[in-house]
């Protein structure tokens, strides 16, 4: 329902303004996939990569999402939507900023990912699906979680009691059980810049 009472202020300055600024238009990569697949450490990357060709960028996480913003938050459905809906929120005002806005995010529901892309727009929307094998992430597993569910200490955990809606049709797929990180930031970089020149 929308509040007849909230009327947006018509800023001089524009998206546009500060992609000509920036010298690169916005763009929003969404990495989604099992925990222990490589989105943060993809994300960290490709990051440092842009950013050392003074590129603007930011990364949303766990780290900086669920320690402030999202705060409180549990790990239901419920609350697991609701944590992605203000992820959305936050990237589209980053993309607004003129931004390379990358999120690592586990997002599991197709439902959720797609309201992300209709929040961010599709022009300035990437869906990267970072496609690993869950017995490939739980070797990797350094914080021990997908143990701790298996032995029925965490609940609904993605992969083991609650489901990974697979992407059909991602922008971009890295098998990072497959390609190296070299080849892997290089695939993203190649589709980050022809989005963004």
């Amino acid at each position: 329902m929308s509040d007849k009472n909230i009327i947006p202020h018509d800023h001089k300055i524009k998206k546009e303004d500060r992609a000509r600024l920036k010298k690169h238009k916005p763009v929003v990569l969404w990495f989604t996939g099992l925990s222990g697949s490589g989105k943060s450490t993809l994300a960290g990357a490709l990051e440092q990569k842009l950013f050392e060709e003074e590129m603007h960028t930011y990364i949303l996480d766990g780290d900086n999402i669920r320690t402030g913003l999202n705060k409180g938050l549990t790990f239901s459905d419920e609350d697991r939507k609701e944590n992605i809906r203000r992820i959305s929120e936050v990237a589209k005002l980053f993309a607004d900023a003129g931004l390379i806005v990358l999120t690592a995010f586990i997002s599991p529901f197709k439902e959720d990912r797609a309201l992300a892309k209709s929040l961010i727009g599709e022009v300035e929307f990437m869906e990267v699906f970072v496609d690993c094998p869950l017995e490939v992430c739980e070797k990797r597993d350094v914080k021990g979680l997908y143990q701790k569910a298996r032995d029925g200490k965490i609940k609904k955990f993605t992969g083991i009691d609650s489901p990974f809606e697979a992407p059909e049709n991602a922008d971009i797929v890295i098998h990072t059980d497959q390609q190296t990180l070299e080849a892997s930031v290089e695939q993203l970089y190649k589709a980050v810049i022809n989005r963004i020149k």
